[in-house]
């Protein structure tokens, strides 16, 4: 097969469906754009919460004079140093504790001062109103149940608090708006199909007479289907290099310049320029394959060759 003739075929057959060929490719653009999107939405939750859960704790709140009074859980009184002693220990003792670090009365007021000193609610509190807590750093964030099981209810303590619940909800969340992506991305790509499809089917009703000669001097069904797929192909690519642009743009201005997310959201953990990067090759194959593999079958049923 002549490279030359094939290549004059493919600039003959988008230039004739100029309009159906635009929309090809926008379409293909925006469901990869969509599709590499949603990727890099599931790297950025897992580093936020491998960056999250590793800093999270659970914390254990102890009774004080104002909770034994006003507090079911506190009704034996405010905590005593002998109780203190022995949570301490007893967390000392399990296997799944890193580590334990007490947050007395007047450290949690302090602490609520640098948080939430313009509050007005800041003014009214003194430190023997704050509680005291054990914060504690899990070896594994998931064995929380492990220490609520142990001291929630004991003597003392007033309730076992896990963060990685707040986050937990935080990634749903995320997850949640990840998968209403890839729904759009999803139909996104069934409406690229059908103009793919579509598209083929129009080159190759415009072209009958051609193939209807080649067919006849003995051009093998390969030979005949190459450009039409060909053209599909080169469609795609076209438009994987747009959604692939428009990654490497959104990147850049919406964490890096422009927006600066980075520099306004130190507390987040975004993911580099490496999880984009990894990501462009698989949307070019995509967009290469999906709709060299749609006109084939197209064209099997079409052309009937």
């Amino acid at each position: 097969m002549r490279a030359q003739f094939v290549l004059s075929e493919i600039g003959v057959g988008l230039r004739r469906n100029l309009t159906m060929t635009f929309a090809v490719v926008v379409s293909v653009a925006l469901s990869l754009a969509l599709f590499g999107g949603s990727l890099l939405m599931s790297d950025q939750v897992n580093t936020m919460k491998g960056y999250w859960y590793d800093k999270v704790n659970v914390s254990i709140f102890l009774c004080n004079k104002s909770d034994a009074e006003s507090d079911p859980k506190c009704a034996k009184g405010a905590v005593t140093t002998e109780q203190k002693e022995q949570i301490e220990t007893d967390l000392d003792k399990m296997s799944v504790v890193e580590t334990v670090t007490h947050e007395s009365s007047d450290q949690a007021y302090k602490h609520y001062k640098e948080q939430f000193g313009d509050s007005p609610l800041a003014a009214s509190l003194t430190p023997d109103q704050m509680q005291e807590s054990f914060r504690v750093k899990l070896k594994d964030p998931e064995k929380y149940q492990v220490i609520a099981t142990a001291f929630d209810g004991r003597d003392g303590v007033q309730s076992v608090q896990d963060q990685k619940g707040i986050l937990d909800n935080l990634f749903g969340l995320l997850n949640g708006m990840n998968w209403a992506a890839r729904a759009v991305m999803a139909m996104m790509l069934v409406v690229a199909l059908m103009l793919i499809v579509n598209t083929v089917r129009v080159s190759a009703f415009s072209r009958r007479r051609e193939t209807g000669i080649m067919r006849l001097v003995g051009a093998s069904g390969f030979y005949i289907q190459a450009p039409f797929i060909m053209e599909a192909a080169v469609a795609g690519l076209i438009g994987g290099g747009v959604a692939c642009a428009f990654l490497l743009i959104a990147r850049y201005f919406i964490i890096d310049h422009g927006l600066a997310l980075s520099e306004k959201l130190n507390l987040i953990n975004f993911i580099g320029w490496d999880a984009v990067l990894t990501k462009l090759p698989l949307i070019l194959a995509t967009s290469l394959l999906m709709p060299a593999l749609a006109a084939f079958f197209a064209l099997r049923k079409y052309l009937k060759v």
